[in-house]
């Protein structure tokens, strides 16, 4: 009796450590496990996260777990998806993606382009731009590809010249004609809306402005066009690590982005200061 009891229990583990094993090499084979079900996304708070919020609930419905890490900053998220802490993020746009590769030697890449935010001047000691007085101080974001953004949309309205072909890489040094002598300020993108009280007009990123109560369509004094350079090359992107491109859980994260409830929540939301390019 003991000994064919035993015999049974050697047989019931060996079933459990088959099945087991079946288990895990399926897992294995479809990328099913609970960890690959997780994904960790970086990502400024206004709008990036607020936008992964509603495609948060797409993903939940396809078996995803979509877990967002918060930064007020635009170096940490980048820091953090190379050294493997995030899978994505999703706070940038291609030309200061390239830069930050360039600078510090990554190979992050995008899978997919999400929203365009206009850039605009929004108004701080002087209301208009027909007031804008000789040596003003005009405030603009310090990092490059912004900057040159910056400039670009002072020049389109009439208030600098800039050199021939400086384009998406103009710096302050490439400014030839300055007719009211304006005092071009570089200031963290960060802190922008907040220098307002302390400067004449200043240029301000789209995330950085919805954070401090503006809307680009309602409060800036002029706005980056739809067909204008900028609004062409500065769409914001989810960067992942080269050679991530194809992983199921990032397709379904683009999916996700790209849905039809995601573009229905911006265009209400933002109301034409964060437009959705897909």
């Amino acid at each position: 009796m003991k000994k064919k009891l035993l015999l049974l229990l050697i047989a019931a583990a060996v079933v459990l450590f088959a099945a087991g094993c079946s288990r895990n090499k399926s897992d294995v084979e479809t990328g099913a496990t609970e960890e690959a079900k997780k994904i960790v996304v970086g990502a400024t708070p206004t709008p990036h996260a607020e936008i992964l919020n509603v495609a948060k609930e797409v993903l939940a419905e396809e078996g995803y777990e979509l877990e967002i890490v918060e930064f007020t900053d635009y170096i940490q998220p980048n820091k953090m998806l190379e050294s493997k802490e995030l899978d994505a993020n999703y706070f940038q746009h291609k030309p200061y993606l390239d830069d930050y590769n360039e600078e510090n030697k990554t190979d992050l890449v995008s899978i997919a382009a999400i929203h365009y935010e206009p850039l605009g001047i929004y108004p701080g000691k002087t209301k208009t731009l027909e007031e804008l007085k000789d040596n003003a101080q005009v405030a603009v974001p310090n990092d490059t590809t912004n900057e040159a953004r910056a400039l670009l949309l002072l020049e389109a309205q009439g208030l600098i010249k800039l050199r021939e072909n400086a384009g998406l890489k103009a710096t302050i040094n490439d400014i030839v004609e300055n007719p009211k002598n304006l005092k071009i300020i570089e200031i963290e993108a960060a802190q922008l809306a907040r220098s307002l009280p302390d400067v004449d007009i200043a240029v301000i990123n789209g995330n950085y402005a919805i954070q401090a109560g503006l809307n680009v369509a309602t409060d800036a004094l002029a706005m980056e066009e739809k067909d204008s350079l900028a609004a062409t090359t500065y769409a914001n992107i989810v960067a992942v690590r080269s050679g991530d491109e194809e992983r199921e859980d990032l397709k379904a994260l683009v999916k996700a982005l790209t849905s039809e409830k995601v573009k229905k929540f911006i265009e209400e939301k933002y109301q034409g200061s964060v437009v959705p390019v897909f």
